[in-house]
């Protein structure tokens, strides 16, 4: 029974996704679908959570859009998910970032991870 959920599970989990972690700002296209309609939207932010293994395997990016902060959850393995790429990497001490909401302006800039690799 088990294997038989693993199997489907697998099926759905074949996309190539880079390391998402928290701190990372990512761009996320999504594909919305009007009418009849197909478009790509990008959605850029900041990770602050990460939840979930698997094919539930969830983020939560937060992006600020006119002076108002705006957070989205996106299934990684949703087959709406276009596709996911990280512009930075972020240097952060916690797993979740939701400090991030009460935090304005300067305040909530994210240090860049700097690989050291020779």
């Amino acid at each position: 029974m088990n294997t038989i959920v693993e199997d489907l599970n697998k099926d759905k989990m074949n996309k190539e996704l880079p390391p998402l972690n928290p701190g990372d700002t990512v761009k996320v296209s999504v594909r919305i679908i009007e009418g009849n309609k197909e478009r790509i939207q990008a959605f850029e932010g900041t990770i602050i959570k990460k939840r979930g293994s698997g094919i539930g395997k969830t983020i939560t990016v937060r992006k600020i859009f006119q002076g108002v902060g705006v957070e989205r959850v996106f299934p990684v393995y949703s087959p709406r998910i276009e596709k996911i790429t990280v512009i930075r990497k972020g240097d952060v001490k916690r797993a979740k970032l939701y400090y991030l909401r009460e935090r304005s302006g300067k305040a909530t800039r994210i240090r860049e991870k700097i690989d050291n690799k020779k």
